[in-house]
């Protein structure tokens, strides 16, 4: 099963779910904001990409941290802060059977789903 994970009003998420849709994907969406996330899925997704992979630094919601909450960012600080404001995560994160891409880029979603 595909799950689709991220935030329903984010713009480059209503991008991935219309490039699904338009496919004929079949997917489960996911929302951060009322599904929450489990530290499970973080440390999964931490220990295949990375953090600065899945920690979204660049968004609104990091950015306006404590400079105490930012500084010396370990793995698991990063979980924390994840699990506290779902929306640090970087977005979408698509999780197929044995794969898992983080961000849209419609060029990366046609080589994942050119064979269906």
């Amino acid at each position: 099963m595909i799950t689709l994970y991220g935030i329903k009003a984010c713009d480059t998420m209503k991008k991935a779910r219309s490039f699904l849709d338009a496919q004929g994907v079949a997917y489960r969406f996911h929302d951060y904001k009322t599904d929450g996330i489990d530290r499970a899925h973080l440390e999964e997704w931490t220990d295949k990409l990375g953090v600065d992979t899945i920690l979204n630094r660049a968004g609104t919601t990091f950015r306006k941290l404590d400079e105490v909450d930012k500084a010396e960012l370990t793995r698991e600080k990063a979980i924390e802060l994840m699990l506290a404001q779902p929306s640090m995560i970087k977005r979408p994160v698509l999780e197929t059977e044995g794969g898992l891409t983080v961000g849209f880029k419609p060029e990366t979603y046609e080589a994942l789903f050119s064979k269906s």
